[in-house]
């Protein structure tokens, strides 16, 4: 099981901006784009669903762009897998009703489990999380300039 590159790279691209949040300011699809290495088009892709769901929000203007649509420490990373990947799902029968082998299937029971092991470090893991200590030090940061 392998998470697909919008997944991967979408993620990037939310703790990028996490890691400069500050709840005003908007970063540019072409700055995000440059330091997370990734074409600016397909990112635009991406940022159509977050924005859809209400991850990320856009603002125009010059000095528009996005911005994350809550604090970073509201943001699970299964938010974004869900928006970007749809779920994970370990094999095809896995929470389908419609197996033929769904009660005899002798490794039903270990996909599921390994499902909602996973979906609980998704749920979790906040983009704050995923930064660490960093997060905390810009928060204070924040706090000490207001």
């Amino acid at each position: 099981m392998k998470l697909s590159t919008k997944t991967r790279y979408g993620l990037r691209a939310m703790l990028y901006m996490a890691e400069r949040y500050d709840g005003e300011r908007a970063l540019s699809v072409g700055e995000i784009a440059r330091e997370q290495g990734v074409s600016e088009k397909y990112l635009e892709q991406l940022f159509t669903r977050l924005r859809r769901f209400g991850l990320i929000n856009s603002i125009r203007g010059a000095q528009g762009g996005y911005l994350l649509g809550r604090p970073p420490e509201e943001i699970t990373a299964a938010s974004v897998v869900e928006v970007l990947e749809g779920g994970i799902v370990f094999a095809d029968c896995s929470g389908s009703e419609e197996c033929d082998n769904r009660n005899t299937c002798p490794t039903r029971d270990l996909w599921e489990r390994l499902k909602g092991s996973v979906d609980e470090i998704l749920e979790d893991t906040t983009l704050s999380d995923l930064l660490g200590p960093k997060s905390s030090e810009i928060a204070a940061e924040a706090v000490r300039k207001e």
